[in-house]
């Protein structure tokens, strides 16, 4: 199953990669500046949000401490 993330390039960007990688999942990253806009982020996600968002999938999950939630209802594993 693939995951999308859409970063700003902060470090909670990078604490989202690191925790797909650990649960191996092949995941994609869009960087802000090079594949989107500000704008273009937050017509699609909304104003309040945060980065990064994340999608598992083809279902959106929402940011790091959602994304969170998500696996850990599901049961995924960390390989930390």
């Amino acid at each position: 199953m693939q995951a999308v993330i859409y970063s700003n390039g902060s470090q909670e960007c990078e604490r989202a990669g690191m925790l797909l990688k650990s649960i191996h999942e092949d995941f994609h990253e869009y960087v802000l500046g090079k594949d989107f806009t500000d704008k273009q982020f937050h017509a699609e996600f909304g104003e309040e949000a945060q980065y990064p968002q994340i999608a598992i999938g083809l279902k959106h999950r929402g940011d790091l401490k959602e994304t969170l939630h998500y696996l850990n209802d599901h049961n995924y594993k960390c390989s930390c």
